[in-house]
Formats: structure tokens, sequence, C-alpha cells
């Protein structure tokens, strides 16, 4: 028998459903093997297929017409798989005749600004780019972002890369894959982008000074990258500015994750940035997420500037440049934040959907409707300026609490973080606040065949139901994801989860017994659902 032609489909090259990567506007799979029950879906093959089709998407978004070659930086952040995926990434965009402009280690925000900085020398800007990161996830998973100078990709713009990748999977050949490998090594240049991006962010810091060459010269600053991409933050932008940085920890990338999770939400991962603060009797402490989309803070006391707080502080120094302004927000935001931002500050509060991308949309939207808006955050963390382009970046966000202190500094005050913690005064926080996830059973025969996306929203609309024949309780007038509801001097909101058979319960109230009652009302509205499983809700409420 005559042996198959090298342009036949390459035979061993697993199934893979390609839509299943998808999450949101980020691509994510397992990239690692050897986890029991996670089978390798991120392969090198699939990753290459994937970027071709972002090539070929890009081609046709910028209207290519072969006059100039395109070009598309790569970054990554310290996964194990990093370097594997670099190099398909990289075949995958040579192979569609594209320029490739590796910047290995890197965070999801410089891979952005990389579209929009004019330097030759760095070969900027490049016309799209893509980020290698799964963010705060296990280290046998990884992903894409991707960007354009017009900013991230949307759900739709995923979606249609994905069917382009699986229509190119499904065509590879031996010939063709060999022939990718050449034109990588041809075409792709390495550039340390890095250092452009944190002259940057350093040289922003001094401006808010007075172009004082140490602003924060004095300050102790200690920095957790939680072994991600974020080291970089203490060498190269806190000490050229002054700052001690003695004392920072898991500044080296390791995607194992070996000391704590990297994710400014994570109970452990703040404990260790505040006991570090506390430790070396820093004035301040700043934490990021793998990839420095997020970050949080901790004052010298250890008082932590996360989730609503890090909302209600950048809101303060937000409001002071931009009074009056809208601050967009996603929905788990507290009843007291409103108020903080409202009476307090003088803003207006949009509180809208969970999702940073959402929350960022929604703030783009409102300003090109004619209401100002300065500032979209997230209680995850994900905080975007206007200013900054509307990125989501951890860095910027923690550049702009350092110019807080810095142009306090300039002008005469001491105090070092106290200046921050003075901003959030009058900020009512709540006594007791939990989350409790509620999982759908999509095996339940209740759902009759249907989607856990039809089953949550019965779910919702019952609730709903239930709760306009109470009294005691008053749905917020204005709200846009799930059920949201006032009583007993608190609230709790039920949401359907973005991307999961889950819906999640949020209650705040003044004590453990108001929050338990809220619990009640939520039991008693679902007890005839019996594919949702309310068992952490049955003991949260029996415990108490």
């Amino acid at each position: 028998m005559e042996a198959a032609p090298s342009t036949a489909a390459v035979p061993n090259l697993d199934k893979v459903d390609f839509l299943k990567l998808q999450n949101g506007s980020d691509i994510r799979g397992v990239a690692v093997a050897g986890v029991e029950g996670e089978p390798l879906n991120l392969t090198e093959p699939v990753s290459e297929a994937i970027a071709a089709g972002f090539a070929a998407w890009l081609l046709e978004k910028k209207k290519a017409d072969g006059s100039r070659r395109l070009s598309i930086s790569v970054g990554h952040d310290s996964r194990i798989s990093a370097k594997k995926l670099e190099d398909a990434i990289s075949r995958g965009i040579a192979g569609a005749g594209l320029d490739v402009v590796q910047y290995g280690l890197a965070s999801t925000p410089a891979m952005f600004n990389s579209t929009v900085t004019e330097d030759d020398a760095f070969l900027c800007p490049v016309d799209g780019s893509i980020m290698i990161t799964a963010s705060h996830l296990p280290y046998n998973r990884n992903g894409f972002k991707f960007f354009t100078n017009a900013g991230g990709l949307g759900k739709a713009d995923i979606k249609n890369i994905l069917e382009r990748a699986a229509d190119i999977y499904n065509k590879f050949t031996a010939e063709g894959l060999t022939s990718s490998k050449g034109k990588a090594v041809a075409s792709v240049k390495r550039v340390d982008y890095m250092n452009v991006y944190t002259s940057d962010l350093v040289k922003a810091v001094r401006k808010a000074a007075g172009n004082i060459e140490k602003p924060l010269e004095g300050f102790h600053i200690v920095v957790d990258a939680g072994n991600g991409a974020g080291g970089f933050f203490a060498a190269k932008v806190l000490e050229p500015l002054g700052a001690v940085t003695s004392g920072s920890q898991f500044l080296e990338p390791d995607g194992m994750f070996p000391n704590h999770i990297p994710n400014p939400e994570d109970k452990t991962a703040m404990k260790a940035i505040t006991q570090a603060v506390l430790d070396n009797k820093a004035d301040l402490g700043i934490i990021f997420d793998t990839d420095v989309d997020r970050s949080a803070a901790v004052d010298s006391t250890g008082l932590e500037f996360n989730r609503n707080r890090l909302i209600a502080l950048m809101s303060a120094i937000v409001l002071e440049e931009h009074p009056g302004t809208t601050i967009v927000t996603d929905s788990v935001t507290s009843d007291g934040l409103t108020t903080f931002i409202e009476k307090k500050l003088g803003g207006k509060h949009h509180r809208f959907k969970r999702g940073y991308k959402n929350v960022i949309d929604e703030a783009i939207r409102l300003n090109s409707v004619g209401e100002e808006s300065h500032l979209a955050i997230e209680t995850s963390g994900h905080g975007a300026l206007k200013e900054n382009h509307w990125l989501d970046d951890g860095a910027y966000l923690m550049v702009k609490i350092l110019n807080k202190i810095a142009s306090a500094r300039a002008s005469g005050q001491t105090g070092g973080s106290k200046v921050l913690t003075g901003l959030l005064e009058g900020l009512q926080e709540p006594a007791f606040s939990v989350e409790l996830r509620l999982k759908i059973n999509q095996s339940h025969q209740d759902l009759k065949g249907g989607s856990f996306r039809d089953y949550g929203e019965a779910v919702l609309k019952h609730l709903e139901n239930y709760i306009d024949s109470d009294p005691k309780l008053q749905k917020a007038p204005v709200n846009y994801e799930g059920v949201r509801v006032s009583g007993y001097g608190g609230w709790f909101l039920l949401r359907l989860s973005l991307h999961d058979p889950v819906l999640p319960l949020n209650i705040e109230a003044p004590s453990n017994n108001d929050a338990v009652l809220l619990g009640n009302v939520v039991r008693a509205a679902l007890k005839e659902f019996s594919a949702l499983d309310t068992s952490a809700l049955d003991k949260f409420v029996q415990a108490s």
C-alpha cells in the first residue's frame, strides 16, 4: 500500500471541542497532565491552531491588504506550561504569515500596552497581543487573553477565534506543522518590553508628585507576588522611586505556586501580605494575582484594602480628580459602599453585573450615552480607569495609590499609609458577610432535560415572587443581576454564575443572627427546587 501523502490530515491529533475552552472573554484549559479527572485539552497543536485563528481574525479586523506584515506580541506568566505554549503560539502566528514578538515573562496589562506604545526600538506598537495565563487557577491550567489597541477581546470575538481554530486544527497536515516551525524560527524576535512598561509606571508616580525623582524615599513598601509575574514591581517600580522593599516575598516566578495562591481575594494570600507588613514594620503592603491584572494593599496597621475597601479607596481618589463621576462596580458590593460613594464622596454608584469585562463595558457604555464614568472596579480586585484605556491593570491601580501617598508627602503631609486610611473615614462595613454556593445538579430529573441556566432563571423568578409577598423585605429598586433584597438591617443577592451551574448567595448583615434570618428567607423560598443543592445554606442556618 502506498504511503499517505504528507498533505494528509495528521492522524494522531486528539479530538477537541474548541468551544468548551471558552471562559467568557478568555480561553482556559488543562495544559499539564497528571491531575485525576482533568484530561489535557490545551495541547501544543490546539494552542497553535488558536494562535492561527487569532491571526486570521486580526488580518480581517485590521483589513490587512498585504502592504505591510502585521505583528503580534506574546507574553506569559510564571506557569510551568508557559514556554511550550509560547512556542506553539509563535508557530501558529508565524504559520499564518505574521511576525511574532516574544516578551517572555510579562504581565497581562503590559501586553495590552504593547498595542498602544509607540517605540520602534521595541517593535511597538504591535497589531495584536496574546497573554498566556490562567490567572489564579491551579498549576496544571493555562489559557490565553487577547488584545488589540481597542482593548481586550469580547465573548463574541473569542467564539469566532475558536471556530476558526477548530477548522484550522482539523486541516492540520504533517507538512504544514513542520513548515510553521521553520517560519517561527525565521519570524520570531524577542524584546524586553517590561522595561518600557515599568518605566511608564515610574514616570506616572514622579509626575503626580511634581516631578520629584524619588517621591517614595523613606517609605518602606513590601510586595507579595505569590510567585506569579508581579515580582518586577519591587525592583523596577518601587526602588527607582526611592522606596525600601526589604521583606518583600515570593517575587521569584514559580508556576507551582508553593507559598499561596496568587489571588488578592484569597484569605491565606491576604494573611501572608498582612503578616509581612507587620513583621517588617512597613508603611504599605502590595499584593498581585498571577498575571498582575488584579491587586490589593495593606496599610501599616494591617488593615486590608481589598474588596469593598479597595473600591472605596479608589473611588475616593478618583472622585477627588473627577467630582460627581459615576463609579461602576459589580453586583456584590455592599450597601455601605453605595452610601459612602454617594453621600460622603458626592459620586454616583452604578452597581452592575459580576465579571470584570461586564463592569468595564458598562462604564464605556455610560460614557457613550453622556454619563461620565472614570472608574470601573470589581470586588475581585479588577479595576480599570478611563485615563488608562479602560484596562484592568493591578499595577496601575497601585500606582494611583502610590501617587496619593507621594503627592501628600510632597505637600507636607506625613503619616505614610494613614493618608489612605483617612480616605475611608465614614465607610460603613457590615459586621457579618458570607458567600454560599448553591449548586444545580444537571442530571436531576427536575431539570426535565433543560439547561442549568433555564433552571437557575426559574429559581430566581420564584424567589422574586416570594419576596413580593413579604412586607419586611424590599427588592433593590435598580438591579442588573439576580435578585437583590434588603431586610433585617442587611441584604442578600442570589444570582446565577456566569459560567457554572451554581447560584452564589451573598449575605451581609449587622449580625450573624440577622444574616440567618435572611438565609432562612432564601431557604424557605427555594425548598421546592429539588435539583438545587442547598446544603451550604442549610449548614450555615443550622450552625448559627
